[in-house]
């Protein structure tokens, strides 16, 4: 048996805000950007570099949704991006004056910080042991 993570739904208040951030702060790749309807889109963006699992900008489209942007994982961290150069990386959220909720500590399994993205979901950051 084989299986594996494509995308990970991602609530959104509005497409073209979350493709700037993602795109144009993060440097993800637009791998995506289908039109379904008048107000519901394909969207995906994808880290630099991986050919793994994306994330699937989704705009909320009730106002229970609405309730969950920024939110969905009720304040935990909610998505992990891992990194083969933190500094460089660390460096473009400060470019970006991207959120810093934490600072970098020195874990037994690497260097992390945590981030909010533009609607306040928290990330990781994370250069593993193995890749320093």
């Amino acid at each position: 048996m084989k299986q594996q993570l494509a995308h990970i739904a991602l609530v959104v208040r509005d497409y073209d805000e979350a493709i700037d951030f993602y795109v144009n702060k993060l440097h993800f790749t637009l791998t995506e950007d289908t039109i379904l309807s008048d107000t519901k889109r394909w969207v995906r963006v994808t880290p630099s570099g991986s050919t793994g699992c994306s994330l699937l900008l989704a705009k909320a489209a009730s106002e229970e949704q609405k309730k969950f942007v920024g939110n969905q994982s009720g304040g935990r961290v909610f998505l992990f991006l891992y990194t083969d150069n933190f500094q460089r990386d660390y460096q473009n959220l400060l470019d970006n004056n991207i959120t810093i909720v934490r600072t970098p500590s020195a874990e037994t399994y690497g260097t992390v910080a945590v981030f909010a993205d533009l609607y306040g979901n928290l990330w990781d950051l994370i250069e593993t042991r193995a890749q320093t």
